[in-house]
């Protein structure tokens, strides 16, 4: 298997050799692309929102996957925020024709490429980021102005079923109760899945919320009963479900899942 030449393929921040949680069903791989258009305030993956000091060789990602070959059955490309690349597709060609299956987490903001890839087959399942409500409190959320009419969009596409995906809201005390997943239920209202997940405050982003102490899990299993209302499965991550943790060692130091 070898890496094919092309100018536009984006750089790989890191990779993570093995997760059962990044995609459920399938034993997936995860590789990270740096760059974001947004600075979510609980975010925990800053190294990833900039260029990066240091990359990894997609030959050496590519070899890694084929030495898996027949174990490993798909890879997440996430970020970062990997819509920003133009090369974004030729790198899921790429791990197609290497036999994987290909999804992709995204934060939404880039409806038009997020179609392109939908029509074009060139990702098999998609995640999107959810962060709030769609309206103000989104840019409170996010630490800046977001276009809620490309979120929606982004909503509707996945929506209509072309391919698997799942919804996902990082649920952080100050900015995530009750009130915004109903909000945020009645948007979704009829998808297919929404995964909460904790909040984890030691590396955010806004150094004032890492002092904030994170739902504790009968408070989370409360908020997604809240969200089964809506949707057809709610799931709080780390729970029974999704309880095992990513295996291996990351080919470099980067790369720490957002």
């Amino acid at each position: 298997m070898s890496a094919e030449t092309h100018s536009a393929l984006p750089p790989i921040a890191g990779y993570l050799p093995t997760t059962m949680i990044d995609w459920p069903g399938r034993l997936a791989a995860v590789v990270f692309l740096p760059q974001c258009n947004l600075r979510c305030r609980f975010c925990h993956a800053g190294p990833l929102l900039v260029s990066p000091q240091e990359t990894i060789p997609l030959v050496s990602v590519l070899r890694h996957m084929a030495s898996r070959r027949g174990w490993l059955d798909g890879v997440v490309i996430c970020g970062g925020e990997p819509t920003l690349w133009d090369g974004l597709a030729d790198l899921c060609g790429l791990f197609h024709r290497a036999g994987l299956a290909v999804k992709l987490d995204t934060n939404g903001t880039r409806p038009d490429r997020l179609d392109a890839l939908l029509t074009s087959g060139a990702v098999d399942a998609v995640a999107m980021d959810l962060k709030a409500p769609l309206d103000e409190r989104y840019a409170a959320a996010c630490g800046g102005e977001v276009d809620l009419a490309s979120l929606g969009r982004s909503v509707d596409l996945l929506m209509a079923g072309r391919v698997e995906y799942e919804f996902r809201t990082t649920v952080c005390p100050t900015l995530i109760g009750e009130p915004e997943i109903h909000a945020m239920g009645a948007r979704i209202a009829g998808a297919r899945r929404w995964v909460l997940q904790r909040f984890e405050p030691t590396y955010a982003l806004d150094s004032r919320l890492r002092a904030v102490e994170p739902y504790d899990l009968a408070t989370m299993e409360a908020l997604a009963e809240i969200g089964r209302q809506y949707v057809g499965r709610c799931v709080v991550r780390g729970q029974p479900e999704n309880h095992a943790a990513p295996q291996g060692k990351a080919l470099s130091g980067r790369g720490s899942a957002p």
